[in-house]
């Protein structure tokens, strides 16, 4: 898959308050690199704990659920688009299909 765009992450990770992400972001980014997602189920297969939430986003939980990643997939380009990385209390203020 081709992600749109890491700068997104890095740009959370960098901030002092958000640095306990990095690893867990990195790691998400370099298995991300190497999916070949066709559907929501195969996602599903890799990561039990993602949840689908319609219109081809999907929310991985990050560092143990401590952040929240939201992604918009483009399944027949294998283009994943970075919409929102925030903590919970972030996520929790943002309408998820708006995105």
């Amino acid at each position: 898959m081709r992600i749109i765009a890491k700068s997104t992450l890095r740009a959370f990770y960098e901030q002092p308050n958000y640095q306990d992400s990095k690893s867990a972001l990195e790691a998400w980014h370099h298995e991300v690199l190497k999916a070949n997602w066709r559907n929501p189920n195969e996602i599903k297969i890799q990561y039990k704990s993602a949840s689908i939430v319609g219109d081809n986003r999907v929310v991985f939980n990050i560092c143990g659920n401590k952040y929240r990643l939201i992604v918009k997939i483009n399944y027949f380009a294998e283009i994943v688009y970075i919409k929102f990385i925030g903590t919970h209390k972030q996520y929790d203020k943002i309408k998820v299909e708006e995105l």
